[in-house]
């Protein structure tokens, strides 16, 4: 080193620590090497072929899903939340996946809620060294009790804000979760539940947002959509806690309930201004012959949803959905 070559700084040893680091998404894929003298056409097959693998690799993590929406489910069941914390790509799916539980199930952040390093201007701009501060993970999560199930969310398995959260969530007695596109995760360690997806070099090396993020947006739709499920947000494959805040959302639920029942709309919709609104309450009232109050009298009486009302109404196998 001579007098003129910088003294290396922490920062600098950080830099050099983290580039030494493996990870699959940020080795060249041999496969599209060419990309940027191929013809289009060719550019859009070698793009869509390496989208193409990411399905079986979910398929893969089968159990570890159906294991974090165990944890998912008995959380909620015991006051708890689902937190999802990330940063970047990563952490823009899980606000994603969050948000739109509310117009689909009804459900809103006493359910689920998303933590996004940056805050949600980190939505739209990037906010420099957000991802790289644990400080702000544990700050971000700092409601999280023993009841909630905290799922991190980092494509490199190692991402700081990430395992801030993490620490902080084990240390409230939380249980804890990672999806992550290394196999070799860091962060996996410690954590109740590790989803890895080995989706192997970006076809652009080190484009997280492409196969790995396509392969944690999988996860996380099925995560939610089978957690909703279990707590009775749905009858058979119907969505019933939707609200109709206009008219084209009523004319949606209005058909809804004719699929679920069996009966023509004219009979369906005075029924569910009856119900206030209220699908899952309609749905009770014609299925079982109840009037308003009985209905809600029975979805009030413990977990189930629709299906769990109307056994308590003796009538456990009602209606076509069946």
């Amino acid at each position: 080193m001579t007098s003129d070559t910088p003294h290396p700084t922490a920062e600098h040893d950080d830099v050099l620590s983290v580039a030494r680091l493996q990870s699959p998404t940020e080795e060249r894929n041999p496969r599209t090497t060419d990309l940027d003298v191929v013809p289009t056409g060719e550019l859009v097959r070698l793009v869509l072929d390496e989208d193409a693998r990411v399905a079986d690799v979910v398929r893969a993590e089968t159990d570890r899903v159906t294991r974090l929406v165990e944890l998912a489910v008995a959380a909620i069941r015991s006051g708890g939340r689902v937190h999802y914390a990330g940063a970047g790509t990563s952490g823009r799916l899980g606000v994603l996946d969050a948000v739109e539980l509310a117009p689909t199930y009804g459900v809103g952040p006493e359910w689920f809620e998303a933590h996004l390093a940056g805050g949600l201007d980190a939505m739209t701009v990037s906010v420099e060294g957000a991802e790289d501060d644990p400080s702000g993970g544990r700050r971000d999560l700092d409601a999280v009790t023993g009841h909630d199930l905290v799922v991190g969310l980092a494509a490199s398995g190692r991402t700081p804000y990430v395992g801030g959260a993490l620490d902080l969530a084990r240390e409230r007695g939380a249980r804890t979760a990672l999806v992550s596109a290394n196999p070799a995760a860091p962060l996996a360690e410690g954590v109740d539940v590790a989803i890895l997806l080995d989706t192997g070099p970006e076809a652009v090396t080190g484009s997280t947002r492409m196969k790995a993020a396509t392969a944690q947006k999988i996860v996380l739709n099925t995560f939610s959509t089978a957690t909703m499920v279990r707590l009775g947000k749905t009858y058979s494959n119907l969505m019933v806690d939707v609200r109709a805040t206009n008219a084209k959302l009523r004319a949606r639920l209005v058909r809804l309930l004719s699929q679920a029942t069996g009966l023509e709309p004219e009979v369906c919709a005075p029924v569910l201004t009856e119900a206030g609104g209220q699908v899952q309450v309609a749905l009770v009232m014609l299925l079982a012959d109840v009037d308003a109050a009985a209905a809600r009298t029975a979805l009030d009486g413990g977990d189930g949803g629709v299906r769990g009302a109307l056994a308590r109404l003796g009538d456990p196998e009602p209606g076509p959905a069946r």
